[in-house]
C-alpha cells in the first residue's frame, strides 16, 4: 500500500493563524527599535562570548574599551546580555554616553545585565541584527561563540554585498581571530570564494586606545556626516 503524506486541515489552519500575527509582533521590535535608537549616532556595537567570567582578560578588555568609547562620545551597544556582553554595557554606562542593550529571549543562557540606560527586548535574532548594523559607526568584535561569528558574518556579507556603507570592523583577541583570517587567506580566497580585497574589510587591534584611534582616523578620512549613498543604504537596511 501506498503511503501518503497528510496535514490536519484544522491544525494547520490554527498554525497560519498565529505566524500571521507573528507578523506584528515583528514590525513592533522594528518599530520600537527604530524609535529608540534613532538618535544615538554614533554609536560603536561590540559583540563576544556570553560565557566570558568577569576577570577575565577578555573581560576586563571590553570593559576598559568601551568606556573610552562613551567618553570619546560614542553610544556603545552590546547584545545585552552577560559575559562579553555585560563588561561592554558596564564599562559604558561608567562613561559619558549612553550605554545600550539589544537583549534576545532565549531559553537558556540569556540574562539582562544591569549596566543599560537604554534596553530593547528582542524575540527574534534577524530584527535584533539590523538594529546592530543599522546604526553602527564601528563594530568591535572580541572572542566569541557561533553568535559572535553569526554577527561578524552578517555585517561582512552586507558590506562586501553593498547593501550597508562602509565601516570600521576591528577584531580584538589575535590568538584567537588568527586561525580563522588564516582559513580566510589560505583556503577561501585559495578556492576564489572571496577575493583577497575582502580581507581589507576588517583589521586585527588589540589595544584599546588603538582601537579608538583607528575609528577616529577612519572618519577623520571621509566625515561623520554620512554621504547621500550612506543614507540610502542605511533606510534601506
Amino acid at each position: 500500500m501506498k503511503k501518503k503524506a497528510y496535514v490536519d486541515p484544522v491544525q494547520m489552519q490554527s498554525l497560519l493563524n498565529k505566524e500571521s500575527w507573528k507578523i506584528f509582533q515583528i514590525m513592533a521590535e522594528f518599530v520600537e527599535g527604530f524609535e529608540q535608537l534613532a538618535t544615538i549616532s554614533p554609536s560603536v556595537s561590540i559583540f563576544g562570548s556570553a560565557r566570558t567570567k568577569p576577570g577575565h582578560i577578555h573581560y576586563q578588555l571590553a570593559e576598559t574599551l568601551s568606556y573610552k568609547l562613551s567618553e570619546a562620545g560614542f553610544s556603545v551597544v552590546s547584545g545585552g546580555g552577560p559575559g562579553i556582553m555585560e563588561a561592554v554595557n558596564k564599562g559604558a554606562y561608567r562613561g559619558k554616553s549612553k550605554s545600550i542593550g539589544l537583549n534576545i529571549k532565549l531559553p537558556h543562557e540569556q540574562q539582562e545585565n544591569p549596566y543599560q540606560d537604554i534596553a530593547l527586548n528582542y524575540r527574534h535574532f534577524f530584527s535584533r541584527k539590523v538594529m546592530f548594523v543599522k546604526y553602527a559607526s564601528a563594530y568591535v568584535v572580541m572572542p566569541g561563540g557561533f553568535g559572535t561569528l553569526d554577527e561578524l558574518a552578517e555585517v561582512l556579507t552586507l558590506i562586501q554585498t553593498g547593501k550597508s556603507r562602509r565601516f570600521p570592523i576591528i577584531l580584538m583577541g589575535r590568538d584567537f581571530w588568527q586561525p580563522l583570517i588564516d582559513w580566510f587567506t589560505n583556503t577561501m580566497v585559495e578556492y576564489g570564494t572571496i577575493s583577497p580585497n575582502d580581507l581589507d574589510l576588517f583589521q586585527i587591534i588589540d589595544d584599546s586606545d588603538e582601537v579608538v584611534e583607528s575609528i577616529f582616523s577612519f572618519y577623520e578620512r571621509q566625515g561623520f556626516e554620512p554621504s547621500h549613498d550612506d543614507v540610502k543604504k542605511i533606510l534601506e537596511l
